[in-house]
């Protein structure tokens, strides 16, 4: 067990496996949420482009779990899968710019909601691309979630919102991005998996924000290595929760995100979240958790036959 690991254990060692798992998948929600917080700030009120907020969030995000990783002789880096680790930070650079963009320019309730896709979009990966069985029950769930994403975006309604497209077209890669990581979990431990990520999109960014490169001052800098440490946090408490209990267990804890990111978006920026990003954002969470339920229960029916 990783030293990361062993650290979360001795913190919440009192509790039963599924009570970690909440804890450590609500304690995500809230790091991820708070680090949307300080990107869409440094976007706006520090003028810093959001692919130059991008690079800093790896940047920093390396530093955090750099110590851990070099601990017992660097036993975290040591891997057999880097093409599929290098395949990973490929793909995920691409949803992290289209994401980061759209921070900039979109309140924090409607990404949250949106962002609740990413379930949908992995499903209907497998169907396309796996083979996957296309049961009625599975299909009713994937219309009624894109049903709930265009009650939030309502197109012909309003003005299109070029910050809600971005943010479903990288639910869609990140989908993806989701499958190769249930694969590399397998094999890896959660600190070999985050610091990876941060390994391969640090090139990857700093590219993309050469050409929009600004100097943050001393106060962004510091603010940037707290979103790095919550990028960090955020991620390997997402998947230690995933190893201590089923995923359709803490799934449902997942749509605190909302509830943060209305409350922090309105006390930051003064946000007040539409009606229609609460329906739409329910919607399709409610459908991915359905999903999530039915395909937990299929597989035991699977195992047990």
């Amino acid at each position: 067990m990783n030293t990361l690991s062993a650290a979360i254990d001795g913190t919440l060692g009192r509790l039963t496996p599924p009570t970690r798992a909440v804890v450590l998948i609500l304690f995500s929600t809230l790091c991820f949420t708070s680090m949307h917080t300080v990107i869409r700030y440094a976007s706006t009120e520090g003028q810093i482009h959001p692919f130059e907020v991008a690079f800093f969030r790896n940047f920093f995000g390396l530093l955090a779990v750099l110590p851990f990783a070099l601990r017992g002789r660097a036993a975290a880096l040591r891997t057999k899968r880097l093409k599929l680790h290098a395949l990973r930070g490929t793909m995920q650079v691409f949803a992290m710019l289209m994401f980061f963009y759209a921070l900039s320019i979109t309140p924090l309730a409607k990404i949250s909601a949106v962002s609740f896709t990413a379930p949908l979009f992995a499903t209907l990966g497998a169907i396309i691309f796996l083979g996957e069985k296309v049961r009625a029950r599975r299909i009713i769930a994937l219309v009624l979630g894109f049903t709930g994403a265009m009650i939030i975006v309502r197109p012909g309604v309003i003005e299109l919102d070029f910050g809600a497209i971005l943010v479903m077209t990288s639910s869609a890669i990140w989908a993806s991005a989701i499958l190769i990581i249930k694969s590399l979990a397998r094999t890896e431990s959660s600190l070999t998996i985050t610091t990876y990520q941060n390994i391969f999109l640090i090139p990857f960014t700093l590219i993309a924000a050469v050409f929009f490169w600004n100097w943050p001052s001393w106060e962004l800098l510091g603010l940037f290595a707290i979103m790095g440490i919550f990028g960090s946090m955020a991620h390997v408490a997402f998947a230690e929760s995933l190893k201590l209990a089923e995923a359709t267990a803490i799934l449902p804890y997942d749509f605190v995100r909302l509830i943060w990111a209305s409350g922090i978006g309105f006390l930051v920026f003064g946000e007040v979240p539409e009606i229609w990003t609460w329906i739409g954002g329910t919607v399709i969470f409610a459908s991915a958790t359905y999903i999530a339920f039915r395909e937990a229960r299929l597989r035991r029916e699977r195992e047990a036959g």
